[in-house]
């Protein structure tokens, strides 16, 4: 065999691990294994590539080993140390971060695919003009949806006069440039295409509410697929063109289920228009009465007495990284033959499938973990709900206020339990800024103070 069909056979089997680690990652049970054949096809894929690199490399074998080696242990290095410090909190904020990565690889590759064909083929530049318009947009949305979500920037979403009108003049002027491009090609259309990218991909993601953040890295994480595929156009490499259309086609298969799940328009989350409702924060302040407190051996007599409990957890729990002792209660109250369950939101947490990584880590049964619509028609049957750091997902005002924010959204009806206790540090609203009705209902009590802390002192009592 000569080494090019080697490279191609070695091609072949990424891309065939990288089709089975997404069939993998779509069960619990099989994740890890999805994991493991995501790494390997990575490997091969990696290797493969190097080893054509330096089979076709013109510019002498030193030079060029230098040249993909440094990078790559720089690369790898970095990746390394952010992988081993990063708490699970602050997982969306650097798979936002790792999208801008893939976008502004795509900007300069594009750049450099011009720079070194120095053709005048009309589909090639076509293939540069887009790959470098999507690479930018991806590139600045993503940092702007990582500051966001790591508290860098302001979670309300950016409210400039004519926005929409704004999105689309900019778009549609960077269509034309990469007209012009393709027609006339010259560095300056291609400059002013990377330049009208980066500020479609600010404006709109600017645009958008902290509370909607969840749908937007998903989108993110589509729009990076596609710049990889651009990418792998522009650089004729099949292997990335396909990597990139899986990513972009999950991505945007993903972001269509939260939409659903969210209630919001798929084509206005593309078009980065729909930050005028959900994740607008504000809204008209309200009276709505006196809160209740209660201790913890007062919850841990309900839970006691208790036949059916459900457990709702959010991004506050994943802030305590009291996801270990709320495994252990669970087992504790299934061992006195009281039934519990977890009702999972589809956007809990600030990334998809957030919670549900937490509770499977802390070894919670997979078959008690519960999607909202599976939950949600038995919380008339439940004795108790335990609400961990959870807010806009299980707020009342998402069904009852039509002029709320997160108006439409659907919710975890929790408070259609017999009792609801709270878990929070405060009585301040969650990431959408919105206040939640459900603080303030007969049948809700506030346990305030640390997560992690109060479950504990639970399981004590009990």
């Amino acid at each position: 065999m000569t080494m090019l069909s080697i490279i191609q056979t070695a091609y072949l089997l990424a891309a065939l691990l990288f089709i089975l680690a997404l069939a993998g990652l779509s069960r619990h049970e099989s994740a890890k294994m999805g994991n493991l054949a995501g790494m390997v096809g990575m490997t091969i894929a990696g290797a493969a590539t190097v080893a054509y690199a330096l089979d076709t490399s013109q510019r002498g074998m030193l030079l060029t080993t230098v040249l993909l080696f440094v990078p790559l242990l720089v690369g790898s290095a970095i990746g390394l140390w952010r992988a081993l410090r990063v708490e699970m909190t602050g997982m969306p904020e650097l798979i936002a971060m790792l999208h801008s990565f893939v976008g502004l690889a795509a900007v300069l590759v594009g750049f450099g695919s011009y720079l070194d064909a120095g053709t005048n083929d009309v589909a090639h530049l076509v293939e540069v003009g887009l790959g470098v318009l999507i690479g930018a947009y991806t590139f600045t949305g993503s940092v702007v949806a990582f500051g966001k979500l790591s508290g860098r920037m302001a979670s309300k979403p950016l409210m400039l006069p004519q926005r929409n009108l704004l999105n689309l003049a900019m778009l549609l002027l960077a269509l034309a440039c990469c007209a012009w491009f393709a027609v006339s090609p010259t560095i300056w259309a291609l400059v002013l295409v990377a330049a009208l990218g980066f500020a479609l991909g600010f404006h709109m993601v600017a645009s958008i509410g902290g509370g909607d953040m969840p749908v937007v890295v998903s989108m993110l994480n589509s729009y990076s697929g596609w710049a990889a595929a651009a990418a792998g156009f522009m650089l004729g490499n099949d292997l990335l063109i396909i990597t990139g259309a899986l990513v972009g086609s999950s991505g945007a298969i993903l972001s269509y289920i939260m939409c659903k799940a969210m209630n919001r328009s798929f084509i206005s989350v593309i078009l980065g228009g729909f930050g005028e409702g959900a994740g607008a924060g504000g809204g008209e302040a309200r009276d709505y009465g006196e809160h209740r407190e209660a201790q913890a051996d007062e919850v841990a007599r309900l839970l006691g007495e208790a036949k059916s409990v459900v457990i709702t957890p959010g991004y506050g729990m994943a802030v305590a990284q009291a996801q270990y002792p709320v495994a252990e209660l669970t087992r504790t109250l299934r061992t006195r033959g009281v039934k519990v369950r977890f009702g999972i939101h589809p956007v809990a947490g600030r990334l998809p499938g957030h919670m549900n990584v937490l509770l499977a880590e802390a070894k919670v049964p997979y078959d008690i973990v519960l999607e909202m619509d599976e939950i949600n028609d038995d919380f008339d049957d439940t004795d108790v709900v335990l609400v961990i750091g959870a807010n806009d997902t299980v707020n009342p005002a998402a069904l009852d206020e039509p002029g709320s924010p997160i108006a439409g959204m659907p919710v975890l009806e929790v408070w259609k339990a017999g009792t609801v206790v709270v878990f929070k540090r405060s009585m301040n609203p969650g990431y959408a800024g919105v206040q939640n009705p459900l603080f303030f209902k007969e049948n809700t009590v506030m346990l305030f103070g640390d997560a992690k802390q109060r479950v504990q002192d639970i399981i004590a009592s009990l």
